[in-house]
């Protein structure tokens, strides 16, 4: 970085003050909380993180220099539920990262699909990688895949599963255009996440809200949510 796009030294101390201030209101926060998920004890977490990040970039920027501690950021964190006590309905959303590792690999197991299939045989798709892919999760339950994915050449990459309820059923076809929008984080039951960067932790990382830890059952947060989902 070149020194006129580093903070000042005035920043920098800006930014500490700030963390003080959040560390404040954090406990107070903390010292008046109504309940185990008090939303004003939730939003002083998330300032308090905020501020922390913010400072622990500036003064890398300025100083090279890291803070000894590190504080989860907002988005990494789920809101308390305020979902039905007893829901009539949810939601399952997956998401499943892979690399394409070994490329001959996938196209050879897709041309078998479609060499088995005497409807596809004639007009085959699986000469083109997107086309294999096309094939093989057409073919094969998106379970199935991820157990067998070095089979068709694909490496794990991160996962996650999330539950939401809701008070009724959606109705047929009400959510397909947008599958993965509008979804509310508090009405979100429990949330299971597989990741390289748990590796050092013992049994991964659950962000969960209320399930029993043996449910987990290794199923896998992008920040973005765009789960997978197979309607299958």
């Amino acid at each position: 970085m070149s020194d006129a796009a580093q903070p000042t030294a005035a920043e920098v101390r800006a930014a500490a003050e700030a963390v003080k201030t959040a560390l404040d209101r954090h406990l107070a926060a903390v010292e008046r909380r109504t309940g185990e998920d008090d939303p004003a004890v939730y939003e002083a977490f998330n300032e308090l993180a905020a501020a922390a990040e913010e400072y622990d970039e500036l003064l890398y920027d300025r100083y090279d220099e890291v803070t000894p501690f590190e504080i989860p950021g907002a988005e990494e964190t789920l809101p308390p539920y305020t979902g039905p006590e007893e829901p009539n309905a949810l939601s399952v959303l997956i998401r499943r990262d892979y690399a394409v590792a070994e490329p001959q690999r996938l196209l050879a197991q897709a041309q078998r699909v479609e060499a088995a299939d005497e409807e596809t045989a004639s007009e085959p798709s699986a000469g083109t990688v997107h086309g294999a892919l096309g094939v093989l999760f057409g073919e094969f339950e998106p379970d199935e895949i991820a157990s067998r994915h070095k089979e068709f050449g694909l490496e794990e990459g991160d996962s996650t599963l999330w539950v939401t309820a809701a008070d009724e059923p959606a109705e047929p076809g009400e959510w397909l255009e947008a599958p993965f929008e509008q979804i509310d984080p508090q009405q979100v039951v429990c949330r299971f996440d597989v990741s390289a960067v748990f590796d050092d932790e013992p049994d991964g990382e659950m962000d969960d809200l209320g399930a029993d830890p043996e449910l987990d059952g290794g199923l896998g947060d992008d920040e973005d949510l765009e789960p997978l989902d197979a309607d299958r």
